[in-house]
């Protein structure tokens, strides 16, 4: 039986909270019986929907706050005023030792900036970096930086790529996952002095890192590496372009099936094949971006997801706390810069 894990929650963030993240976390309930959680919001919404699911009563903590974190609140505002909010106590759970991880579904600026304010940095990390999944044809793909720095340099990359190998081992269970740098081509002269800088970096790092070295857009899906490592600027735009294509086809799909009876018929032989492909490509199975490099784990879950999403972002949050990332990129971290203690890179990032 697994050892109790305590997550603590916003549950005020995202489109559709708290009815949603209340019954996300029924649906994580199921799959983890073990975890526990503080969720953080408005007690008079929270607490009725806890009454429709009594099976979840005994293992959720009400913590009431009147606050909440707007999508279009400016991170700087969050981080002057928004210290009585629902996500602001949920990471500060994580910093006081209450939780082992913070879920959020609430504005991603403001998520990140109070989480890197509360949680600092891991010794020895610049910055921290959004990873996500990838659906790909071999299975799934980890991807960072999907946001959170438009501009990088080789460091900032070669972080990355630590960290997204780690991510790779933890989550997906892979032993020694292979790492690529995104570039516009594959050759060796090919790409800005940062990722060729970045490439020599890696091949040279005293880190047991099967670098496969530079991949391309198109080696995303194909699952050519196991880990893909770009700016956050290149990352969001692949993310939210394979996210518009995959809806793109949902819809050219469902409108060419409803075109004539003859199509209509078609769609009934083919609707089992059909839902696997659904299911497959279902961005809700991969909601849980996480933040990494912060001293504490903290997910960000899809704005707009369903129970189902929020209740696998969950997941993530729970798997990285069971197989002690953090503690691991600090090993890592430690082997890379064995010259450089710890407590001297920590001095320099305060």
């Amino acid at each position: 039986m697994s050892a109790p894990v305590t997550i603590s929650i916003d549950a005020m963030g995202g489109d559709h909270a708290p009815e949603m993240v209340v019954e996300g976390v029924r649906l994580a309930h199921v799959r983890l019986p073990h975890v526990r959680y503080l969720l953080f919001g408005d007690a008079q919404r929270i607490e009725p929907l806890l009454e429709k699911a009594p099976e979840i009563k005994g293992v959720c903590t009400v913590r009431h706050t009147d606050e909440a974190v707007s999508n279009d609140a400016k991170p700087s505002q969050v981080l002057r005023t928004g210290r009585r909010s629902s996500m602001w106590l949920a990471v500060d759970a994580v910093a006081k030792g209450e939780a082992a991880g913070v879920v959020s579904a609430g504005n991603t600026g403001a998520l990140m900036a109070v989480s890197k304010f509360v949680l600092r940095m891991l010794p020895g990390i610049d910055r921290p970096a959004i990873a996500g999944l990838f659906p790909t044809e071999k299975g799934e793909t980890v991807m960072l930086d999907l946001g959170a720095n438009v501009d990088c340099n080789a460091n900032n990359l070669v972080e990355f790529a630590v960290m997204g190998e780690v991510f790779a081992r933890a989550v997906l269970g892979l032993e020694q996952p292979s790492v690529g740098l995104l570039n516009v081509g594959s050759e060796d002269m090919k790409g800005n002095d940062a990722v060729k800088a970045a490439a020599a970096a890696l091949r040279d790092s005293p880190l047991p890192i099967r670098f496969h070295g530079f991949v391309e857009g198109n080696d995303i899906g194909a699952g050519t590496v196991d880990v893909v490592v770009t700016d956050g600027f290149t990352g969001n735009i692949a993310l939210k372009t394979a996210e518009g294509t995959v809806k793109f086809y949902s819809s050219f799909l469902r409108q060419a099936f409803q075109s004539s009876i003859l199509a209509k018929i078609g769609y009934i032989f083919a609707k089992h094949a059909l839902n696997k492909v659904k299911m497959r490509t279902d961005p809700r199975r991969y909601n849980g971006a996480m933040f990494l490099g912060l001293n504490g784990i903290a997910v960000k879950s899809h704005g707009g997801t369903d129970a189902f999403g929020f209740a696998n972002a969950i997941a993530v949050a729970v798997d990285l706390v069971a197989h002690g990332y953090n503690e691991r990129i600090r090993k890592e971290f430690d082997r890379l810069n064995p010259q450089d203690p710890p407590t001297q890179r920590a001095a320099g990032n305060g």
